[in-house]
């Protein structure tokens, strides 16, 4: 399993190839603007000008694309992963998308064959940088187990979530959590501006306390500054939480403030601000950033 096909180079994806490298994995790439992986070509990964290319003799294809609809096109589109690969391939899509797409591919691999994870990740492009990712993997156990060596070169909390498509489900448990805790990060910066306290120090001392949490302290200092750039795209954690209110609905549940916090980050995207980080959620509570 050495040498790996990879797809979706972008700000984690990018990080997890320079991992995989440094833990002696032979990488091959494809992106669609070759200027934009330029860097991890010259440390080392072979560029592909096609999905076909990039795969059909590789062990191994991880996917860390955009959104369902990529996924779908990467896997399903005619000349792309499932026609492309050799028998016995390892399938591997760590992107957060639908648990459905998951089970589809993991069936559809099924009868060519192919053995599929879905193994979304958590920790974001810090986490991805340091090989600290949180890593949710659903599928065949025996699958994860002979995998398990590739995840740990990307990933230091590795877990064996069930059958295809609970790795899937795990990530949006995750989703929703963040959800409701960043919410409450920036009501609560609001309401601090309001009454006139020093940010810096607010954060200061709520940060170690039953308050603490690690949306707090990734993002906190992050909000105060007006620092908005991205570590996760807002448009991305809107994808997300659509998809978290979807399974909820087939489920018969109804998840109040994920629902409250979707419509206010998706007025947020309507505004432009979609390719910010999901802190910006902060200008849903006052106009210009926490300093305006």
């Amino acid at each position: 399993m050495k040498r790996i096909g990879f797809i979706g180079v972008g700000i984690m994806g990018k990080s997890m190839v320079r991992n995989l490298m440094k833990a002696g994995y032979e990488l091959h790439i494809y992106a669609r603007k070759k200027e934009k992986v330029e860097d991890v070509i010259q440390e080392g990964a072979r560029f592909h000008s096609s999905i076909k290319e990039c795969v059909s003799t590789v062990d191994t294809v991880i996917t860390m694309v955009g959104f369902p609809k990529d996924v779908e096109e990467v896997y399903f589109d005619k000349g792309n992963i499932m026609d492309s690969v050799k028998s016995g391939t390892v399938l591997i899509d760590m992107t957060t998308t639908s648990p459905q797409i998951a089970k589809k591919i993991y069936a559809e691999g099924k009868k060519k064959s192919l053995f599929v994870l879905d193994a979304p990740v958590t920790g974001g492009d810090a986490g991805a940088k340091a090989g600290t990712l949180s890593i949710l993997v659903g599928g065949e156990k025996e699958v994860f187990e002979k995998c398990l060596p590739l995840f740990q070169a990307m990933g230091t909390n590795i877990n064996y979530q069930g059958e295809a498509g609970c790795g899937q489900y795990c990530k949006l448990v995750n989703q929703i959590m963040i959800a409701g805790t960043l919410s409450g990060v920036c009501e609560a910066l609001s309401f601090a501006k309001a009454k006139g306290l020093n940010l810096e120090t607010v954060l200061e001392s709520v940060s170690t306390g039953a308050a603490g949490s690690a949306q707090l302290n990734t993002l906190g200092q992050k909000i105060v500054s007006g620092d908005f750039e991205p570590g996760f795209f807002m448009k991305h954690f809107v994808k997300d939480m659509k998809l978290a209110l979807i399974e909820a609905n087939m489920s018969g549940l109804d998840l109040g403030v994920l629902s409250q916090t979707l419509a206010n980050y998706e007025e947020l995207e309507a505004e432009g601000f979609g390719e910010m980080g999901t802190q910006a959620l902060i200008k849903y509570y006052e106009e210009g950033s926490i300093q305006g």
